[in-house]
């Protein structure tokens, strides 16, 4: 088991109201896993990649990485142990503005303290993986949408972490970039990569192997062996119903997958 979240609850306080965003989650992550978060606005899917990735703590509950308890790590425990265990590929990109790519795929190695040299070996090889291996002095302004996130996802892989987090990873992509990252998301698995990755694009989440819908702070379903139809749920169904309304088809998260 690479991460277990036990009983966990997040809860936050707007004025006299008490919000409880996840509610007494309990979640495994076995190594080698792709697993595909999705949830309808407010689901609690966000405070959930917050909370297992570290960046968020939690109120209540266990969290175990490896076999090490990390529930009670101090900050600077927990950032030591984000840039060494997890890496991070955001909706945004998030990177650096005025830096070339090989920079900004380098900057988690500058935290950890590699040398120069192997920094710069590490980032160009992660860059020819992604198909930037011509785009290594670009600065963000001179890259498309598509080539920023890939250099977002080299910068996330060039610690060689245990678990990759994936937040909306194609949502400000066209859809051709889009398909592109959807593809190299899918080699990454293929290599061993364990991927937790939060959607709301039915296409994506697909190529999953492991599908985990939230509900008002709640895990309503997790299939583990691939997409099943036999879904009875009455908040799951809730859940097939908003799809629909947002022109989404259900049919792309529970029919059987292809494969392809």
């Amino acid at each position: 088991m690479l991460l277990a979240l036990t009983d966990v609850s997040k809860i936050y306080k707007i004025g006299g109201e008490e919000i409880r965003a996840l509610n007494s989650i309990s979640i495994q992550v076995e190594e080698g896993e792709f697993i595909a978060v999705m949830g309808p606005s407010g689901s609690g899917k966000s405070t959930f990649l917050q909370v297992a990735s570290l960046l968020s703590s939690a109120e209540q509950g266990e969290i175990v990485l490896k076999g090490k308890n990390v529930t009670k790590y101090s900050e600077v425990e927990l950032a030591r142990l984000r840039n060494k265990e997890i890496g991070f590929i955001f909706q945004q990109f998030n990177l650096l503005a005025r830096t070339s790519a090989i920079e900004n795929v380098a900057l988690p190695l500058v935290y950890a303290g590699v040398g120069a040299a192997e920094r710069r070996a590490r980032s160009i090889a992660l860059l020819e993986k992604v198909g930037l291996g011509d785009r290594l002095n670009n600065t963000p302004a001179q890259l498309s949408g598509g080539q920023q996130q890939r250099v977002a996802i080299a910068r996330a892989l060039v610690n060689e972490p245990s678990l990759v987090f994936a937040d909306e990873p194609t949502g400000n992509l066209d859809s051709k970039s889009g398909e592109d990252i959807k593809q190299l998301l899918k080699n990454l698995h293929q290599e061993g990569k364990t991927i937790v990755m939060v959607t709301h694009e039915a296409e994506i989440a697909q190529i999953a192997n492991r599908l985990i819908l939230f509900h008002d702070g709640e895990i309503i379903y997790d299939e583990q062996t691939g997409f099943s139809t036999d879904v009875r749920s009455e908040k799951t169904l809730e859940y097939i119903n908003e799809l629909k309304k947002q022109g989404n088809s259900p049919r792309l998260l529970f029919g059987k997958k292809t494969g392809k």
